[in-house]
């Protein structure tokens, strides 16, 4: 529900970094020709189309070739990942993921723009067939649309999250790329109403059969069989949990310029 350069929300970010830090270069990445295909996109465009395309454009950048660090909000923060985990060059150095459900989202309460319309066919679409083929390719938030109750059908048939979370298999290759990062920095909003669950901003999720009780990341057997290297990355001190007061998206300049330039200087 958001674009590259809204001067509300993804451009006023933008400048902030670039007034706080002169002479850094700030790539705002555009899905689309335009500000509204990139706000459609945001919806309608499959997920792995969206990597491969800003992978090429990742590529394509002089700025970039000697290394990156890349920040994500919200679904962003898993798109990135995706991003790191496919494709290593140019290197991204750190990862910065504020609001991202890395494991993705059973519930839709707060529809980002609240475009009601949209949203209110999106939850329907969800409800009736999150992992159905049609509305895998086609809808966004379908693709990481986590049902703990059925995680036989998430696994078989999610084309997006359950990839790059190893759910049908480890490729050595994803785990090598994520494990080059020197930081993986997540930010959890800790009174997020639009994530369902929270957890998932951390990696974790709710324990699997049920969607009352969650667990994090330590608890997942994504992380006690180190599907991703995460438990690798966590002892060598390269993930970063940080908490911050507000729902979700909600934050200071203040608590930004003390709490997540550092990562990008």
């Amino acid at each position: 529900g958001d674009s590259c350069c809204n001067p509300m929300s993804m451009g006023y970010v933008q400048k902030m970094v670039e007034k706080k830090i002169p002479g850094i270069y700030v790539l705002s990445l555009k899905i689309g020709s335009n500000l509204i295909q990139d706000m459609e996109n945001s919806f309608f465009m499959n997920v792995n189309d969206q990597v491969r395309e800003v992978c090429s454009q990742l590529a394509a950048d002089p700025h970039l070739k000697g290394g990156y660090n890349a920040m994500g909000f919200s679904q962003g923060g898993q798109f990135l990942r995706a991003v790191a985990q496919r494709c290593p060059s140019p290197p991204m150095l750190n990862l910065i993921s504020i609001g991202g459900q890395h494991q993705g989202v059973y519930g839709f309460p707060r529809c980002p723009g609240e475009s009601s319309h949209i949203c209110d066919w999106i939850r329907k679409t969800l409800d009736l067939g999150a992992y159905t083929q049609a509305v895998q390719e086609h809808l966004v938030q379908a693709e990481y649309w986590h049902d703990p109750l059925k995680e036989e059908d998430y696994r078989k048939n999610s084309i997006f999250l359950a990839d790059i979370n190893q759910e049908r298999g480890i490729n050595e290759t994803y785990k090598k790329n994520l494990m080059a990062l020197k930081k993986f920095v997540m930010v959890k909003f800790l009174n997020d109403t639009m994530v369902d669950p929270p957890a998932s901003e951390w990696f974790g999720f709710y324990r699997s059969g049920q969607a009352k009780e969650t667990v994090p990341l330590q608890e997942t057997s994504l992380y006690k069989e180190d599907r991703l290297g995460l438990q690798e990355m966590d002892k060598a001190g390269k993930l970063v949990f940080l908490g911050v007061k507000g729902d979700h998206l909600h934050f200071s300049e203040e608590w930004f310029d003390t709490t997540i330039l550092p990562f990008l200087q």
